[in-house]
């Protein structure tokens, strides 16, 4: 996964500043993919997508599970859940993502950062 995302770094010249950002949200989204989706079954695949468009870096990541209710991502922060185990990952993703829509029930996450972010 990271040296997919470097070929776009490097081919886009994505300034280092946000290179650590993307790979954070991509990593974290593929993970959840493997664990949560596919329930770490070997049999099942994780598809990784990369679009270039006037506005968007976009990477698409799905996984054959059955999603989940992605309508409630609970704020790690709050007190109340601050000792849970999870929940972290959609939290940064969503935090650290300029736009996240999540399809199929869940199973497929489209996540998009503004082009211009090489230049900031």
């Amino acid at each position: 996964v990271e040296e997919f995302i470097q070929k776009i770094f490097t081919f886009y010249s994505i300034s280092d500043v946000f290179q650590g950002r993307i790979t954070t949200v991509i990593v974290e989204a593929v993970n959840n993919a493997i664990l949560y989706g596919n329930i770490s079954n070997p049999k099942k695949f994780v598809t990784i997508e990369f679009r270039y468009t006037n506005y968007f870096y976009e990477f698409v990541v799905e996984d054959e599970g059955d999603g989940f209710d992605y309508t409630y991502i609970p704020n790690p922060t709050l007190p109340e859940n601050l000792e849970k185990e999870g929940g972290r990952g959609l939290f940064l993703i969503t935090t650290l993502a300029d736009d996240v829509v999540f399809e199929k029930g869940g199973s497929k996450i489209i996540i998009r950062f503004a082009n211009n972010i090489k230049d900031i």
